[in-house]
Formats: C-alpha cells, sequence, structure tokens
C-alpha cells in the first residue's frame, strides 16, 4: 500500500525540479533548526537581533520598502467558473494562472534553501483543524510561520495519517511589484504566491490558507471560516461566555481580543481571555451551539498604537522571543513605533530618523509572537472541540451614523447586518487610507467565493436543532462634532459586552428600533467613566433619515451580487427599509394646511 505522503513527497520533488534549489530542508519544528535558521538569518541580515537585555531573542526584519501590506489587486480567486469567484474577487482562469505564476516559478530557487514546512492549523488533535504544507525560499517565513502555526514533525504525522493538505507555494523571488501574484485555487486546495515576503502574501497559513482557501472548504463541509477574534469573558457569577467578533483590519481586533476590564470591573470578578485575534472555525457541535477554534498559535499584529494605554497585555508579550517587522529602533537598540514613549533613532527602512520623511514605524509595521505569551491566553484554545460561541459582532470604522451598539433582531438579520457592513480603510492593505468601504463580515479580501453563496451558507445554518449566537454590531469610531472619539474605547469596551452578555442570558431589556435593538443610556454601565455630556445619548441614538439613505446604498450594494444574492437577504433588506420608512412617517412633523 502506498504511503500517504507519496503524494507530498512527489508534489516536492516536482517543485525542486521546476524551481532549482541547491538544497531542500523539511522543517521538522525544533529548537535546534530554529536556532540555527535564526544565526544564518543575522548573518545574512534577514534578521537584526534587538537589545539582548531588553528584548532577549527578538529580533527585527525590514522588508523591502514596495513590499508592506497586502496587495489585493494581485490577489486572484482561480476557480474554473468566474462566477464561482465572484465580484468580490479578482478572477484568473485556472489553466492561465498556473502557466503565469509558474514562470516566475521556473528556476527562481537557484542559489538559496527550498524549505518544506508541514503545519496544522488548529489544535494539532482538534476534528475542527486542517493542515497544510507551505514550500517557500524564505527563511524570515519559516520563522513566522512556527510561531503562527502547529508546525513541524506533529503536523507531518497528522499529515502522513489523513492524508490530507493545502499545498502552498512561495517564493520571494526577486520583490518586483511588477512580477508579483498571490493566486489561490479552491478547487484544488492549493496557493501559489510569487515576488512578496511580506506577512499576509506570504505567510501561507494565515489569509490565503485560514480564509480564502478554508472558505470555500467551510462551505462544501458545512461550517464557518471568518476574519474574527474569539474572546471569552467571565462574569462575576462565574459564567464564561465566548465572544466572536468581524472587525477589518487595524480596527481594534486585537485590542479586543486582550482586553483588560477596567479597575471597578475586575474589583468585581470580571475575567477576560483570548483565545485568538484574527482568525475564527466555526462548527456546529453535538448540541447545536457553534464551536469555534482559533487556527493560528501566534499573533501577526499591527505595532503603532499598541501601548501600555491601549494594549497592555499585547505590549507584556513582546518583551521576547518576538520578530518585528518595518519598526523603528531607539539608539539602544530596543523596537519602536508610534504610541511609545522614548525618541526613535532610525526609522523602519534603517536610515537615521527624520521626522520629515514620515512616521519612524511604517503604519503597518509588525510583530509575530507566540499566542501562549500573552499574559491573558487561555489554555481553551487548545481545546480540541473549541469553545462555544454565545455571541457573534461586527463592526468597523464609522465616524458617523452607526451606533455604539445595536442587536440584530434575529440571525437573518443578523446576516444583513453583518453583509451590510461597513469601514474607513487602514493600512493593512496597500491603497489609499481613510476611504469608507462595504467590507462584509470583514471578509471582502479573504472571502475565497462569490459573496452571494456566502451569505447565503451564513443563511444555511438559521435551521431546527441549532441554537445560534445572537448577533450585534458595535462602533467604538463614532466622533463629535469637535472630530474627537465620542466614546474612550480599549478596556472600557467591557461596558458595552456587558449589556450583550446580559442579552444573551435574557436580564437585560432593549429598546427596539427600525435598525435592531438598542440599550436605554441607563443599561450601559458609566460609573467612573469621563464622557462629554450627553455624548451617551449621542452614541445611542438613531437617524433615521441617515438609517435611510444607509439601507438604500445597502440594496444598491447588495444587488450588485445578482443574481446570486439570496432572496431571504433581499426581503430582510426591504422589511428594514419599510420599518425606517414607517418609522419617519410615524415621527414627521404635522405639515399645516
Amino acid at each position: 500500500m502506498a504511503s500517504k505522503l507519496s503524494r507530498l513527497d512527489q508534489w516536492v520533488e516536482e517543485v525542486a525540479r521546476h524551481t532549482q534549489p541547491d538544497a531542500i530542508h523539511w522543517c521538522d519544528g525544533s529548537e535546534a533548526e530554529i536556532a540555527a535558521l535564526r544565526s544564518r538569518m543575522v548573518e545574512d541580515g534577514t534578521l537584526l537581533p534587538l537589545n539582548p537585555a531588553t528584548h532577549p531573542n527578538c529580533f527585527l526584519h525590514r522588508s523591502h520598502p514596495g513590499d508592506v501590506a497586502r496587495v489585493e489587486h494581485l490577489t486572484f480567486v482561480c476557480t474554473r467558473s468566474r462566477e464561482d469567484a465572484g465580484p468580490n474577487n479578482h478572477w484568473m482562469d485556472p489553466a492561465e494562472a498556473h502557466a503565469r505564476i509558474d514562470a516566475l516559478f521556473a528556476g527562481c530557487m537557484k542559489g538559496r534553501t527550498m524549505y518544506v514546512i508541514p503545519y496544522c492549523m488548529g489544535p494539532i488533535d482538534s476534528p475542527l483543524a486542517r493542515c497544510g504544507v507551505e514550500i517557500t525560499d524564505s527563511p524570515y517565513v519559516v520563522a513566522n510561520m512556527r510561531m503562527m502555526t502547529r508546525m513541524g514533525a506533529a503536523a507531518l504525522a497528522r499529515i502522513e495519517r489523513e492524508g490530507q493538505f493545502v499545498k502552498g507555494l512561495h517564493s520571494i523571488g526577486e520583490l518586483d511589484p511588477e512580477r508579483r501574484f498571490i493566486m489561490h485555487f479552491p478547487e484544488e486546495g492549493t496557493i501559489k504566491s510569487y515576488g512578496s515576503g511580506y506577512g499576509g502574501n506570504a505567510l501561507l497559513g494565515k489569509k490565503c490558507h485560514a480564509l480564502r482557501i478554508a472558505s470555500w472548504q467551510a462551505r462544501q463541509e458545512g461550517w464557518l471560516a471568518e476574519h474574527m477574534l474569539i474572546v471569552g469573558i467571565r462574569n462575576p457569577e462565574g459564567r464564561t461566555h465566548y465572544i466572536a467578533a468581524a472587525f477589518p483590519s487595524a480596527c481594534g481586533k486585537t485590542n479586543l481580543a486582550m482586553l483588560i476590564p477596567p479597575p471597578a470591573y475586575r474589583e468585581k470578578g470580571w475575567k477576560v481571555w483570548t483565545v485568538g485575534d484574527d482568525i475564527c472555525w466555526m462548527q456546529p457541535g453535538p448540541d447545536g451551539r457553534l464551536w469555534a477554534i482559533n487556527p493560528e498559535a501566534g499573533f501577526f499584529g499591527v505595532a503603532p498604537g499598541t501601548s501600555a494605554a491601549t494594549n497592555p497585555n499585547a505590549l507584556a508579550m513582546l518583551g521576547h522571543d518576538a520578530i518585528f517587522t518595518n519598526v523603528a529602533l531607539t539608539a539602544d537598540g530596543q523596537p519602536w513605533w508610534e504610541g511609545l514613549d522614548g525618541v526613535p533613532a532610525f526609522d523602519w527602512q534603517g536610515r537615521p530618523f527624520d521626522p520629515a520623511r514620515g512616521p519612524a514605524a511604517h503604519p503597518n509595521a509588525r510583530f509575530t509572537v507566540s499566542a501562549r505569551q500573552c499574559p491573558s491566553w487561555t489554555p481553551a484554545a487548545e481545546d480540541p472541540q473549541g469553545v462555544p460561541i454565545s455571541a457573534i459582532v461586527f463592526g468597523g470604522r464609522r465616524p458617523s451614523l452607526v451606533p455604539l451598539v445595536f442587536e440584530a433582531r434575529d440571525w437573518r438579520h443578523g446576516v444583513l447586518v453583518g453583509a451590510a457592513m461597513g469601514s474607513e480603510t487602514t493600512a493593512a492593505a496597500a491603497g489609499a487610507v481613510g476611504v469608507m468601504r462595504r467590507d462584509p463580515m470583514a471578509m471582502k479580501p479573504f472571502c475565497g467565493y462569490h459573496f452571494g453563496d456566502y451569505f447565503a451558507h451564513w443563511l444555511s445554518f438559521d435551521r431546527p436543532g441549532l441554537k445560534l449566537p445572537r448577533v450585534f454590531h458595535v462602533n467604538w469610531f463614532r466622533k463629535g462634532e469637535d472630530g474627537r472619539f465620542l466614546w474612550p474605547g480599549f478596556g472600557e469596551n467591557l461596558r458595552v459586552l456587558e449589556w450583550m452578555i446580559r442579552r444573551v442570558e435574557g436580564e437585560a431589556g432593549a429598546r427596539e428600533t427600525p435598525i435592531g435593538y438598542l440599550p436605554e443610556p441607563s443599561a450601559i454601565c458609566v460609573d467612573g467613566l469621563d464622557l462629554a455630556p450627553g455624548a451617551l445619548e449621542r452614541l445611542l441614538e438613531v437617524d433615521l433619515a441617515g438609517w435611510a439613505d444607509e439601507i438604500e446604498a445597502t440594496g444598491a450594494f447588495l444587488a450588485e451580487l445578482s443574481p446570486r444574492l439570496p432572496g431571504a437577504l433581499v426581503e430582510e433588506q426591504a422589511r428594514v427599509a419599510a420599518a425606517i420608512a414607517a418609522a419617519r412617517a410615524a415621527t414627521a412633523e404635522p405639515v399645516d394646511a
């Protein structure tokens, strides 16, 4: 009987013949392996050791200046039918895509080592986990994948047992933006990435596998692969609720996942546990609830803005055994970015810092670190069955209109709320920053198939026997007329999560509005909070005229997905529009004869 590894062995041989590396190294994930790898990277300048007294076993990596973020315009979903990829993806015919990128791969690893990285997304023994193998010529990718996944011998053993894995081929190539592609072949379970060393383009277990390929697999197999954090919150009564939340990149996912309760909440006994900060795989369990795992084993977080004030847990985990990418440096060799104390001596490109040239750290500078180093990490993150999800939260950067929090009426309304999500763009993706765009479920850059089919898949969970989470929407970024944020955010967001948990437990009331259920201002605890007079009322107001425009714009956006847009979502949009119109009519000023 042929070994189940024969498929892997054959593929590795085929890639080696095509790319022509000088050597092949199968990664085992051992300490000896990573120590040797780091030494070689320090020698050739790929990694720069940081101050060993303040940041032991920490390193800085500087990207090519033209390779600092995801490149969505060069990211393709290659399905046999263009319609299956949908208008939300760039599409290329699979045969053409393979031909174009394989031409780039030809001989590209001459003079380099080809690394074979077996990895597992999720706890190694979890039935919800899935395995993959990334072939790369970048030792930086190996070092990051070791932190971000369960990489090495244990993953290879699972692949040998199952015979199933996602194939990922990567080369940094020449780091030429004109010779750069990130190709996904969901029907084949294959990823090919060429010409970039940036995390989202090169760490193929992350967005490429865990979202674009996994979302396709999840639809086929009856689960959900989502761009969501997972946070556990234990109330003073000792009950722990796990919440999954979807925000676009750089909109506070990591901060919420590692939230520290305000002092008054800590005194009452509130606890917060971090399961994951970026990706969530959910599947119905035997009890009908959705159970979730974080497929990642580490954090690849945005550094700028991370500070003792905004995210003390994140800062605490970065003092040792971390890789920093495109941050600045102090004179004594410590990592620095905007938001930290001190003064940078060198910017992210290694030049003496000059404010006239822009920020010291790149706005999308990153840190990579094992999740276990987070002070709020919970062993539940390694539970093979996952954790039960009590609530799903959507949110984005909306300076106006969208209230601080509201709850969807039911699952169907919740799917519409997620589908209608909008947010200002950030530096996590190449392109303009601060532009409002629709980002359904925070999955616009990551859904591996047609959004209409994706929404239909979400709606399919509304069936007998399932005990679905409640769905909420939040907006931490509402601004007043003076341009300042009305809500303090960060740890104070627990005050909003408390209302959600009380709703889940059936202990909190709400006022019904056309857009959903909102708390009365008195239902949000503001004890000890320095809010401007009337700020909470502003945060919880529903501007019916503004929402009439919003729901009309939502309808126009959804119409772009026809004819695959599910009819139930069309009906739900119409229901909300009618409710808003009725409420406006009921509150209209009488007209004089």
